[in-house]
């Protein structure tokens, strides 16, 4: 996609901090650099998100960004990593170029936070036919 700056950085159109590069993936660190070693894992080819990248991309690109953090915690010592990528605007995702942000973690109040709300208490969700409804689709 001519205008998107992940696949710009891929082709080498716009520098990155390079941590690993073939011929499928790059990952590089993110300019916002959430925590020190904060890295990007990208597709070289375009895929707007993670539901819509093939499984065998999808696939090799986790590989890579476990390797990332394996990294992180061997060689910057972090403590543990956060491997995460959202999919669509609702959701947090800012560039549309399917990616996957490794997050060294450090200590607590390093620089992110993610809160999960346990709503279970107060929800009247029927929780079999919701399970129900997503567990029909899944052999699709």
């Amino acid at each position: 996609m001519d205008n998107c700056i992940f696949c710009k950085i891929a082709r080498g159109e716009i520098p990155c901090h390079k941590v690993y590069e073939d011929d499928k993936v790059i990952a590089f660190l993110d300019l916002a650099q959430v925590t020190p070693g904060h890295t990007l894992v990208i597709p070289k080819e375009h895929y707007e998100s993670f539901l819509s990248v093939p499984k065998a991309l999808m696939h090799h690109v986790m590989d890579v960004a476990q390797r990332v953090g394996q990294i992180h915690i061997s060689e910057l010592l972090a403590r543990g990593v956060n491997i995460l990528t959202n999919c669509y605007p609702i959701a947090g995702q800012v560039i549309p170029h399917f990616h996957v942000h490794v997050i060294p973690r450090y200590e607590k109040g390093d620089g992110l936070r993610i809160t999960m709300i346990d709503h279970a208490e107060e929800s009247k969700l029927n929780m079999p036919v919701l399970a129900d409804k997503l567990s029909r689709k899944m052999d699709e």
